[in-house]
């Protein structure tokens, strides 16, 4: 193939049969949810580039470096990077706020960030992520971290994860920490990276995220360390914290506390935490999320405090593989094959038995269409997977009778046409 037809570097297909255990992640996952309350919400994979730049932070990475952004009409437009700040807006924009509180939503789709490709990390890559607004509790808090951690443990992965946590205190707690950070890290500015330096002068607190082996070795020095175990926050933010980690143990939710925790994005308060797995590498992190209680009246809603969270589906999917618990999907084979004769009335009595069939029993069922010789089909119904093959020949259809064969088994009846017609089978005793 022409290499410049081939897909974009940083991008995947999702073809089968890894097509199927992908349905399978969403539907799990989506099931936890539901189940638990949360509606799905879908936002527009593009927004005004002036929502993440106001509520992602524009001091952060993705908003400096990673965001793919085009201007039409004089309007610079972004492809989402995340999203928290999309569901948000829809959540002002379409009323929602008026809603009996808290909101339970998750959504899921595909974000988009300019970053160099690797294992675990594309330039498009999918999310699951679920969001509650309109409630201070820890209690939320709680339910959603044991909400992550019941969904991936659907899949088999609970052996797999570790979930640390911290707290990033309330905004005003902010400039007190920018102050006293900024006398600790200051002397260390000309060994940190640029970015470290950078971000001295923007947002100091992102300093503890940065992945480089001399920074992160200095972040995790004593010195460091003694800072941020004696650092106090407020005691709103504090109390909040503490419950939350009371609540944890309650539910047997083991965890570590991270205090160089920050994660990448400027809008969290109070909570943040991730679960990872050491069988990923250097893209650890599985699911990740927090507490974001200023987002929604930063970007023109009420005052609302809101926590939430995100799951990778190409990691979460790549951490199946590594540690070989594949979901167990349903069968990608039809239950009923429709093996057709020759003649456009068979095909069309096909169709109208298929139409059937589905809507009575709820099921798969695939016609061939191809008209080839009946050993052919078969042998099509075999490759397919089918449990059932349903051969409508002339002659048969001539005593309003079809064959239902067990592919499996090798064993076969004769059905009832009329039967078949109205979404049943019946064997016909006797035929």
């Amino acid at each position: 193939m022409n290499a410049t037809l081939q897909r974009p570097k940083g991008t995947q297909d999702i073809v089968p049969p890894q097509s199927t255990a992908w349905l399978h992640l969403l539907d799990t996952l989506s099931t936890t949810l539901l189940q638990a309350g949360y509606a799905y919400a879908a936002t527009p994979i593009f927004e005004a580039t002036a929502l993440f730049e106001r509520g992602v932070g524009d001091s952060t990475d993705i908003v400096n470096k990673e965001m793919y952004s085009f201007v039409k009409e004089e309007r610079s437009l972004t492809l989402r990077p995340e999203g928290t700040a999309g569901l948000v807006r829809a959540y002002i924009e379409n009323g929602l706020h008026r809603a009996p509180k808290p909101v339970k939503l998750f959504y899921h789709g595909p974000m988009f960030r300019y970053e160099r490709p690797q294992e675990g990390r594309q330039r498009q890559f999918h999310q699951l992520g679920a969001e509650v607004l309109g409630s201070d509790s820890p209690a939320v808090d709680a339910e959603l971290i044991a909400l992550a951690l019941d969904a991936l443990t659907s899949l088999g992965l609970q052996e797999t994860l570790t979930l640390e946590l911290n707290t990033v205190g309330d905004a005003a707690d902010r400039p007190r920490f920018v102050e006293a950070f900024s006398a600790l890290v200051q002397p260390q500015l000309p060994q940190l990276c640029a970015d470290c330096n950078r971000r001295f002068t923007q947002n100091p607190l992102r300093m503890l995220d940065c992945k480089v082996p001399t920074c992160h070795s200095y972040y995790q020095s004593e010195a460091v360390e003694a800072f941020l175990t004696q650092f106090e926050w407020s005691p709103e933010a504090t109390e909040h914290f503490d419950t939350l980690t009371e609540l944890l143990r309650g539910l047997n939710v083991p965890f570590t506390i991270n205090r160089r925790m920050v994660r990448g994005l400027d809008y969290y308060t109070r909570t943040v935490f991730e679960l990872s797995s050491n069988a990923l590498g250097a893209q650890s992190a599985v699911c990740g999320g927090g507490r974001y209680n200023g987002l929604v009246e930063a970007l023109g809603g009420p005052a609302t405090p809101a926590v939430g969270w995100a799951v990778g589906l190409e990691r979460l999917a790549n951490l199946l593989a590594k540690t070989q618990a594949p979901p167990q999907a349903t069968p990608v084979g039809p239950t009923y094959y429709v093996a057709t004769g020759a003649s456009t009335a068979s095909v069309v009595q096909a169709l109208r038995i298929a139409k059937a069939l589905r809507a009575q029993q709820h099921t798969t069922v695939e016609v061939d269409l191809s008209q080839k010789p009946l050993g052919k089909q078969l042998a099509q119904a075999s490759k397919r997977g089918a449990v059932h093959a349903l051969l409508l020949t002339e002659e048969e259809a001539a005593k309003g009778h079809a064959l239902l064969k067990h592919l499996a088994t090798g064993e076969q009846h004769t059905v009832g046409l009329a039967a078949l017609h109205t979404g049943q089978v019946t064997r016909v005793e006797n035929p």
